[in-house]
């Protein structure tokens, strides 16, 4: 502390000064500090040393020296059973006779135990005389959880010691923790922090570190911001650059005619190659020296990148390319999901509004309730904004319902009970969502899961977070939670027929969506369904939509043979045969994919098994007398059929 190697504490006022209360009792005067990892415990020890350095202590604490005790040095080489005894021993009588030192255990839980071997004594029995009667000052520090279970389960130890709970700081007090610090960062990194960084700072640690505590994480994004800032500048000059290959080449050179006992020329080289680096020498030393007069600034951007590489959240500002990319969010998921446009808007709105910072911080992105008929695309439409937001299938975590049908397999979720197998690997959804905090979260098939499932939920739509076995926070608030359901699909089979102009379409939704929601507000518990912001009814495809769905289908399957540049296409009347056979109101999509695997998918694999189509084939398939042709085609010849259009599968490169 003298030598000024600690950085100075700031706040935490209150719990020295009832520190330095405790270790100016007469008996049992052995603080120990207890509070959550890196709220600043260890800090507060050093800031009572700083504090005796500047006689801001009571008297009685005058001349002390707080003294660390390594543990792990003491056990260290103690073969022989009485070796740590001793040692132990020899501590603790110095300690008796230096009455000046106040001792400091970080990690006060290690003592129990420690040493211990049968019929020997630990640590913690050693302390335990000395301590009771204040023959010995001592500091502990140790988390919450640690405390509970090593220093609570010992009655006697735990009475010699008096509690002091160190809270984490509020933002305003982390606020003036980072402050206080950034000088010290500033010198160290070479950078200038900016009154917004340092708000930046805070802010984004505290929004997005969710699993961790104030101030260590505000000091950990502060840390490798000024990191971070500092590297990015430093851009060697050519001229170094320059010395540098021309030392290399002349080493090389020398190295060549010293082989070929050239001793002259190799003499004059070595000459060139001295004369070289000291140039490089005294380069090297005017550009440090321009270098410690020019710091870097660290602005608000800076922060967010690092927070945003840290927890692999899009946090930084909404740059122009994703300010595109969200307001043509709705367009493009229309291409890929065909015929449930209002449902893309209303989920387009629903992220919109939270990447410009309008939604309730503390909940979920959006939450939502997929209703309608099977095989309309509501399981597809999760998948295809997971890939269009994070551009990486991972982002989809799939929860299928079904699996969680009985009473006991609702543990799974977030972990089994202690005691239970399985404890220590936490649950199938909070593992994910704390590997992927920025993510679309699928429970597929709702109806199916036990209704105990409904009330973790409620907490994670309501708090936007929820506690796992372990005790550990997992924070939901940057996931979109989609939840899909087939009830009501049964009813609507029986509604009959559907018509082709606009109000017959517009009226069978509107009927089908009231007796759907009807019966969902049947199956469901009032309090779960407040809390989700849009339960959303897809409507029933049609025969338009299915023209639009084959072009997809063949376009995926085009990607699946995308190394071999095959181009299928197919004539609009090809595509109406699909349509026709492929159409089912009942069963949505889903017939018409098995329809061109049977039809196009099947005969292409026995045609290219065969070898009768070569890499970097066109084919075309039409509607001849109702059955579907495969013609092969030269790739700049004219499709005869004067309705053929092409599919939107362009021809692949291998």
């Amino acid at each position: 502390a003298r030598d000024g190697k600690l950085d100075p504490i700031i706040g935490r006022d209150a719990e020295i000064q009832r520190v330095a209360q405790i270790l100016s009792r007469r008996k049992k005067n052995n603080p120990v500090l207890i509070g959550e990892p890196g709220v600043g415990k260890t800090a507060i020890a050093e800031g009572l040393a700083l504090r005796i350095i500047e006689k801001k202590v009571p008297r009685l604490l005058y001349n002390k020296r707080v003294v660390t005790l390594d543990l792990g040095a003491i056990v260290a080489g103690t073969k022989y059973r009485g070796q740590f005894e001793e040692r132990m021993k020899a501590i603790i009588n110095e300690l008796m006779k230096q009455r000046d030192v106040i001792l400091f255990i970080d990690e006060l839980h290690t003592i129990v135990g420690a040493g211990g071997a049968s019929g020997s004594l630990d640590a913690s029995n050693m302390f335990k005389p000395a301590l009771s009667r204040g023959e010995l000052q001592c500091i502990g520090a140790t988390t919450l959880d640690e405390y509970r279970q090593y220093i609570e389960k010992d009655g006697a130890l735990e009475r010699r010691f008096q509690k002091v709970m160190v809270d984490p700081p509020t933002l305003e007090e982390s606020y003036e923790i980072i402050k206080g610090l950034q000088s010290r960062y500033e010198s160290h990194h070479r950078v200038r922090f900016t009154e917004e960084a340092i708000r930046e700072i805070v802010n984004l640690s505290d929004r997005y570190i969710s699993d961790r505590f104030q101030p260590d994480k505000s000091i950990d994004v502060m840390d490798e911001t000024g990191a971070r800032v500092h590297l990015s500048n430093i851009v060697v000059p050519k001229e170094i650059t320059k010395i540098e290959e021309e030392m290399k080449r002349v080493r090389a050179e020398k190295d060549a005619v010293v082989r070929s006992q050239n001793f002259e020329k190799a003499a004059i080289l070595r000459d060139r190659e001295k004369q070289l680096a000291q140039e490089l020498e005294e380069t090297k030393f005017r550009w440090n020296v321009e270098q410690d007069e020019r710091w870097a600034e660290v602005t608000g951007d800076d922060v967010a990148e690092v927070v945003s590489l840290m927890t692999k959240i899009p946090v930084t500002r909404v740059a122009q390319s994703e300010s595109d990319k969200l307001l043509n969010m709705s367009d493009e998921l229309q291409k890929r999901v065909i015929g449930q446009d209002p449902v893309i808007e209303m989920l387009s709105r629903a992220i919109r509004r939270t990447r410009a910072g309008l939604k309730d911080p503390n909940r979920p992105i959006g939450s939502f309730i997929f209703l309608g008929p099977t095989g309309v695309g509501k399981t597809y439409l999760a998948k295809e904004l997971a890939k269009y937001m994070f551009n990486d299938e991972n982002s989809l975590i799939r929860i299928d319902m079904s699996e969680y049908m009985e009473k006991f397999s609702v543990s799974r979720l977030t972990g089994a009970p202690p005691g239970y197998v399985g404890y220590e690997e936490g649950g199938q959804l909070t593992e994910k969502v704390r590997r992927h905090p920025y993510a679309v979260v699928l429970f597929d098939e709702l109806e199916k899961a036990h209704p105990d499932v409904f009330n973790i939920l409620l907490q994670i739509l309501d708090e936007g977070h929820v506690t796992d076995s372990l005790g550990r926070k997992v924070d939901f608030k940057n996931t979109v939670l989609i939840m899909t359901s087939n009830i009501g699909a049964r009813e609507v089979t029986k509604s009959g027929g559907f018509g082709f102009t606009k109000n017959d379409d517009v009226s069978n939704y509107e009927n089908m969506r009231d007796r759907i929601i009807e019966q969902v507000k049947h199956t469901f518990n009032p309090e779960f369904l407040n809390r989700v912001d849009e339960i959303v009814v897809f409507r029933q495809l049609d025969r338009r939509d299915m023209t639009k769905i084959i072009d997809i289908v063949i376009h995926e399957m085009l990607e699946k043979v995308s190394n071999r540049s095959i181009n299928i296409e197919l004539t609009e009347k090809a595509k109406e045969f699909i349509a026709e056979h492929g159409f089912d109101p009942v069963y949505g999509a889903r017939p018409l994919k098995r329809t061109i695997q049977k039809y196009i998918e099947d005969p292409i694999a026995e045609e290219l098994l065969k070898g009768t189509f070569a890499n970097g084939s066109r084919i075309v398939i039409e509607n001849v007398k109702d059955a579907l042709v495969m013609n092969q085609v030269d790739g700049s010849a004219n499709i005869d059929d004067a309705d053929t259009s092409k599919s939107r599968s362009e021809q692949l490169e291998a």
